[in-house]
């Protein structure tokens, strides 16, 4: 079992930046590098997006093209975390963020890949 808790969501005007963390953590042997990372969205009323995902192992990542210029993921192996640097919001970015995590398989942007969810963490963008 994995857990991801989030942290970092708040209140942000446009133009503004946040940083979102995920801190994981499992059970005795649990190896931060043998998972894979996405950062998924989900406004009200909208479907879940994924938008951007990263493989500590290599650091091969990507973005999706909403976010691609304006976001950058990385990850801190010794820490085991994962984040989000968001810079230059826009109000269309206000969602729940979750972080989620998947073992040994490559990294993508489509939730169901994933296993492990954190509870989320809410970013809003006023403008």
């Amino acid at each position: 079992e994995v857990q991801l808790v989030e942290s970092g969501g708040g209140l942000v005007q446009v133009g503004g930046s946040l940083t979102l963390s995920c801190a994981a953590s499992g059970a005795s042997g649990f190896t931060f590098d043998e998972y894979s990372f996405g950062w998924f969205r989900q406004a009200p009323g909208k479907e879940r997006e994924g938008v951007s995902f990263i493989d500590p192992r290599d650091g091969d990542r990507a973005y999706s093209n909403s976010v691609k210029g304006r976001f950058t993921i990385s990850s801190d192996n010794a820490k085991m975390t994962v984040y989000l640097q968001m810079n230059n919001l826009r109000p269309e970015d206000t969602a729940v963020y979750y972080c989620a995590t998947v073992f040994s398989n490559p990294p993508s942007l489509h939730q169901h890949d994933y296993d492990y969810w954190g509870q989320g963490t809410q970013v809003t963008v006023s403008s």
